[in-house]
This record gives C-alpha cells, sequence and structure tokens, in this order.
C-alpha cells in the first residue's frame, strides 16, 4: 500500500520545531500512518512563547485525530458467486454475516453477486456456502484490493 515511509512537516514561518514537529509526533507516536493533517493558527502575534505553540498546535491535531477516527486498509480479495433464486436469500445473508461486504448485485436469469472480504474470511465462508446451496455455489475470485475498515 505504501511505497516507503515518507513523513514531511512544516513550521510554515512559525519558529523552527513549534508547528510541525508537534502535530507530526501526535501521528507518529500511536503508529498513525497514511494521514494529513493541517492545522492552521489565526491568531498571530507573539503571546504564547514557544512552549504555548507546541501545547496549541498539538492539541489542534490531537483533536483532529479523535474527531475523526480512525480507518485501517485491510487487502481483500474480489469475488464473485452466481446462484439461483432459490438461493439467492441466503447466499446474499451469509457474505455479510462472514464479514463481507456486497458491492453490487446483478439479477438476469441468475443472480450474480459481487463482493469483498478477506482471504480468510472467504476460505471460511467457502464450506458454508456449499452447504447454503447444496454445493450448486462457488466463490470465483476476480481480484484483489485494499478496503478501508473502521478500527
Amino acid at each position: 500500500l505504501r511505497e516507503g515511509n515518507i513523513c514531511r512537516y512544516s513550521d510554515d514561518g512559525e519558529p523552527s520545531g513549534t508547528a510541525g514537529m508537534p502535530v507530526l509526533s501526535v501521528l507518529t507516536k500511536p503508529g498513525i500512518t497514511d494521514a494529513v493533517i493541517v492545522v492552521t493558527r489565526y491568531f498571530g502575534g507573539i503571546l504564547l512563547g514557544g512552549g504555548g505553540l507546541v501545547r496549541a498546535y498539538s492539541h489542534g491535531a490531537a483533536i483532529a485525530v479523535e474527531e475523526s477516527g480512525l480507518l485501517v486498509m485491510r487487502q481483500c480479495v474480489i469475488a464473485r458467486v452466481e446462484c439461483d433464486y432459490s438461493s439467492y436469500g441466503r447466499v446474499a445473508s451469509l457474505i455479510p454475516e462472514m464479514g463481507g461486504v456486497v458491492d453490487d448485485s446483478q439479477f438476469t436469469d441468475k443472480v450474480e453477486l459481487t463482493f469483498h472480504m478477506t482471504a480468510e474470511q472467504l476460505a471460511a465462508m467457502e464450506p458454508r456456502l456449499a452447504d447454503a446451496t447444496c454445493g450448486a455455489c462457488r466463490a470465483e475470485v476476480t481480484g484483489e484490493q485494499f478496503y478501508a475498515f473502521e478500527q
């Protein structure tokens, strides 16, 4: 997902080390990656001093992280399953029950469901899918992609 571990910060006119580094540390200490934070200070002046600037920027970044929530990127397989209409209800409920997400449903003479889940979840679902459809349906993996999940 990530090529290299690039980190960058800027004090953008503030005294050196009082803005960018404190904001970056809010991300690096808990191990947050693949994120961007911008903290804007509207009041100028020198009343805060160096320590006050560090606290203000750190606090602003911490609030942003807390309010935004965190997502975890997981590699998933994209799969499809084709079933008849009599099996559709069982198959459509089995996918989310096993941790998957249905991305698309096509209704023609048969029903084709496209979904994503982790490879481990798919392996666990296969025998249950066979049981639910008396062996008539199998999931076919069509690709892989990273998806965001709430932590």
